[in-house]
């Protein structure tokens, strides 16, 4: 629908907003594409670092997955990494329509320090997360299992296994969607 810099330039809708976060280059992209039914609605890249913008999309005039920008490695400046971390918190912590985020785990990875830093933001204020584990398609049944045992522990929580390839988790998620 757009694309803004901050939460000034962001216009309310008066519909609930699900906010997708994530380190640069997890699957966020791929996971609206998914989501949607359409190979090219949200860019993606090999390049960590490409969503700069907070943009929004619409699902069936219910719903509105805001794409925030990455968090992580990117080749930006650090002024760049800290504008969108300022943005990226302000959005989260300000927007009125925010039901809860969907924090995107690389199952592919160990944890990331800065996938718990975030968690633990998220927690202090209070924040309702879903933890979706991305790349699932990459990995082997058994890896994967151990992946996802191993990011819910970390996390103590459930997490909702994905594949953008596969659809796997895709349905899952949908009634997450639509049923808060």
């Amino acid at each position: 629908m757009i694309s803004c810099p901050n939460l000034k330039e962001c216009p309310g809708y008066n519909l609930p907003e699900v906010a997708l976060i994530g380190r640069s280059n997890v699957g966020k992209s791929s996971f609206i594409n998914t989501l949607a039914n359409r190979k090219n609605l949200a860019y993606t890249s090999n390049t960590p670092g490409k969503t700069r913008l907070i943009n929004l999309y619409m699902f069936e005039n219910k719903i509105i997955i805001a794409d925030l920008p990455g968090y992580g490695y990117a080749k930006v400046s650090k002024n760049e990494q800290q504008s969108w971390a300022k943005n990226l918190e302000e959005y989260i912590l300000n927007r009125k329509e925010l039901k809860f985020v969907i924090q995107f785990i690389d199952a592919r990875h160990d944890v990331q320090k800065n996938d718990l830093q975030m968690r633990e933001w998220l927690d202090y204020y209070k924040i309702e997360a879903v933890t979706v584990a991305t790349k699932l398609d990459t990995m082997s049944k058994n890896n994967s299992n151990k992946s996802l045992k191993h990011i819910a522990q970390t996390f103590n929580t459930d997490v909702i296994g994905f594949s953008a390839k596969t659809g796997e988790g895709k349905e899952k998620i949908l009634k997450i969607l639509f049923e808060n």
